[in-house]
């Protein structure tokens, strides 16, 4: 497999996590995202003609997209079948977590490319961020009920695909100077998927509580 990375993308970040988990081989491309912007350039186009990261390119498969990469990695690559079982409630369950994260969450990726690249100036990073904060809010709530019902993880009574997809941009808020300190579920939670064998870090997400 052939990964097109970007370092401080928290999207590219979700891939190599989930990589790191399942302990899989890869070749990682680095993308001159910022300031080359290679992404634009038509070599790169040509892979993925949306311009975005991460792609994953296996074989003759080429994948655009986070969250459908990470669903194809477990469903092909994870033999124990837990990151994604093949349970129908669960995988439903598992894709509305997965476009909640490739949605909603992605507010706090706007508000990050707003205050650390420049360029970014036309983002309105003040809606981005009431929009990230009604997303959290969202996925807090949501992680309570879970716990009422004492599971742990966002689809399952284990961590899946969802926990990943998830999991990178509130570990970032504070690079958009979001504040986390009020969402305990969220942050409980943060900890449990940290502490999980196969963990990696990545700028901006330490390995510690």
């Amino acid at each position: 497999m052939k990964l097109y990375d970007y370092e401080i993308s928290g999207s590219c970040y979700k891939v190599r996590l989930l990589l790191s988990m399942l302990n899989l081989p890869y070749e990682k491309v680095a993308v001159d995202f910022y300031p080359g912007k290679a992404h634009r350039q038509p070599d790169f186009l040509r892979i993925n003609p949306l311009g975005q990261i991460p792609v994953l390119v296996d074989g003759d498969l080429v994948l655009r997209d986070a969250q459908a990469i990470l669903l194809y990695i477990a469903a092909r690559y994870d033999a124990s079948s837990t990151w994604y079982p093949a349970d129908p409630a669960t995988q439903g369950r598992i894709a509305m977590w997965l476009a909640f994260a490739g949605g909603e969450l992605m507010q706090i990726s706007a508000v990050r490319l707003h205050d650390m690249l420049m360029g970014y100036e036309h983002i309105d990073a003040a809606a981005a961020r009431s929009g990230a904060h009604k997303a959290l809010a969202i996925l807090d709530q949501h992680l309570a009920e879970c716990e009422i019902r004492g599971q742990q993880w966002i689809a399952a009574a284990h961590p899946t695909i969802a926990d990943i997809a998830c999991f990178a941009y509130p570990a970032l808020c504070h690079d958009g100077g979001i504040d986390r300190s009020a969402y305990h579920n969220i942050n409980r939670w943060l900890r449990r998927v940290r502490a999980l064998p196969g963990f990696i870090v990545m700028p901006g997400v330490p390995a510690y509580a």
